[in-house]
């Protein structure tokens, strides 16, 4: 009988997933909360609450969250005509962070502008070399700034300099030794604009042309996102001289020994007089 009431109990516990269960089932109200705001536009506690079928308490809850997340933000409802007497009611609204957790058409949307500038030059070369010009007159303001935040560091220090300005952008960047040390490789983990590089390599090309000007030397780009690797990889020759303790100074060699001089005179004397000495 304590066997069958010890395994009824062990049967009666809880599965190990069920915390993670509830937090799913919050943060999916939570999204059904913001799509809701994104469907209707700006609504009151008891809007929101009127639609999904929740309660207000509840409702006020997941309006605290995305609040905190930087999802929504509260605002004084609009009134048009005559406001009555009290308060104005409070209505939440999506920020634009809110928005692009949504689907957005950015990417499309740059596609389809560098389309019409090849397309609007003449196609062909002429409007691949025009797309070309677009690129690097977009990474030229971002080039200005990094110029100013290089300008200052030693050659041996350009690399990594770059990489922490690039972070600053969102390129999630960093700098590294190469493998042999015969270089650094900078990598950027992230690329805004990677689905639109895919169509139009221009865009890498250019950012390359803007490494190779700030950081004074020739530079490869070894991998792009946008060419479905996982990192963009550019390849940064050393150009400053290794740290002295590196190079080890050459083995001084023995100076050359004069070649033996031997006297001609004396040497035939020697051997005519050895070969006319009898044998013992």
């Amino acid at each position: 009988m304590a066997e069958g009431a010890t395994g009824a109990a062990a049967v009666s516990k809880p599965p190990a997933a069920q915390p993670s269960t509830a937090q799913d089932e919050q943060h999916g109200t939570r999204n059904k909360v913001a799509r809701s705001i994104l469907d209707h536009g700006p609504s009151t506690a008891a809007e929101l609450a009127l639609r999904l079928g929740l309660t207000q308490a509840a409702v006020r809850r997941h309006l605290d969250a995305l609040v905190a997340e930087g999802v929504v933000e509260a605002r004084a409802k609009r009134v048009y005509g005559s406001r009555g007497r009290g308060r104005p009611a409070k209505v939440f609204a999506l920020t634009d962070c809110g928005r692009d957790a949504f689907d957005q058409a950015y990417d499309q949307l740059a596609a389809d502008a560098l389309r019409w500038i090849a397309r609007t030059a003449g196609g062909g070369e002429v409007g691949e070399a025009a797309v070309a010009a677009f690129a690097r007159a977009r990474v030229e303001a971002q080039a200005e700034k990094y110029h100013a935040a290089l300008e200052s560091v030693p050659p041996e220090d350009k690399a990594q300099a770059l990489a922490r300005a690039l972070s600053a952008d969102g390129y999630a960047a960093t700098a590294r030794a190469a493998p042999a040390q015969a270089g650094e490789q900078l990598c950027q983990h992230h690329c805004p604009v990677a689905h639109t590089a895919e169509q139009f390599p221009q865009l890498c090309e250019a950012e390359t042309e803007v490494f190779s000007r700030l950081l004074g030397t020739h530079v490869q780009r070894l991998a792009t996102i946008a060419h479905g690797d996982g990192v963009c990889t550019t390849f940064i020759p050393r150009t400053h001289a290794p740290p002295k303790s590196a190079a080890k100074p050459p083995a001084a060699r023995a100076p050359a020994r004069p070649p033996k001089t031997t006297n001609s005179n004396a040497s035939n004397a020697t051997e005519a007089n050895e070969a006319g000495r009898n044998p013992a």
